[in-house]
């Protein structure tokens, strides 16, 4: 299987995901995207269309802790624990995950655990 066919597969399975998955000022979507390199968390309001946070492995305060390992686990479970943070300094405490199409496994999981370890419910 090539790159074209794995992206299409998972654009499949994140428009299946998303047809039931929806945020709102409330519950935000707590929608994940992963790179070869980084990992990045938003909440997303989609009512109003509107990102209440964004947290990246490449976030500037983050570097110091993640010492360039934004590929692996470890640094997403930071780029988690932060997320959690800014999402409990809006008074947010629950969220819907959205995994994005990606499988729900290694970086996406470390990611979504350490959420949970530091507030957040999903």
């Amino acid at each position: 299987m090539g790159a074209k066919e794995r992206k299409e597969a998972r654009i499949k399975r994140k428009m299946r995901v998303r047809r039931k998955v929806r945020g709102t000022a409330e519950r935000p979507r707590l929608s994940v995207f992963r790179s070869s390199k980084h990992i990045y968390a938003q909440l997303i309001d989609d009512d109003s269309a509107v990102t209440l946070a964004t947290v990246s492995s490449l976030t500037k305060d983050l570097q110091p802790s993640i010492e360039n390992n934004g590929g692996n686990c470890r640094g997403a479970a930071v780029v988690g624990e932060r997320i959690a943070r800014k999402a409990q300094e809006k008074g947010i405490k629950s969220v819907v995950f959205d995994r994005n199409g990606f499988l729900y496994h290694g970086r996406v999981k470390s990611l979504a655990d350490s959420a949970r370890e530091h507030g957040l419910e999903f």
